[in-house]
């Protein structure tokens, strides 16, 4: 059996730093060629454009205070146990909260949905109420007395 020897290779030439300058050029230059930028991957636009909210009929403060946030909870969704959940659905005191432009307004819009909800459940806290609705339709109609409430007193 004859064995057959390969001719030893020769190692490679170590490339300086402009030869590997000029590669990754051209290797950028070969994939921008090649791929072309698809505007639809850059640019993204709400697929629907938001309904506008409806102006709220009140001229008091705290009293478009409770509509923002009873439109809020129409928007985003109603949330029974928690402040928010993973959805973006809310209770409504964090409605309140993120409707509010001030610590004080949110406390005060809280204290006239407590009232309401005290007035027509006996409840004393708005979670424990929250809690024991079966749906969002007894929390907008409180956060619309609320905002009568808050009208009537000029709040």
């Amino acid at each position: 059996m004859t064995a057959t020897i390969a001719p030893a290779a020769t190692p490679p030439k170590e490339l300086g730093f402009d030869e590997r300058l000029v590669l990754a050029v051209l290797a950028v230059d070969a994939r921008n060629d090649s791929t072309p930028l698809d505007l639809a991957d850059v640019i993204r636009l709400p697929s629907e454009t938001p309904p506008m909210p409806a102006p709220s009929p009140y001229p008091t403060p705290i009293a478009q205070l409770l509509h923002r946030a009873r439109a809020r909870i129409e928007t985003v969704g109603w949330c029974r146990d928690a402040a928010f959940d993973e959805h973006g659905a809310v209770c409504p005191i964090h409605a309140i909260r993120q409707e509010a432009a001030t610590r004080g307004q949110a406390d005060e819009a809280c204290v006239l949905l407590l009232e309401t909800i005290e007035r027509d459940f006996g409840d004393h806290t708005i979670p424990a109420w929250n809690r024991r609705q079966p749906g969002a339709a007894p929390v907008l109609l409180q956060l619309d007395r609320a905002a009568q409430l808050a009208d009537s007193r000029n709040l």
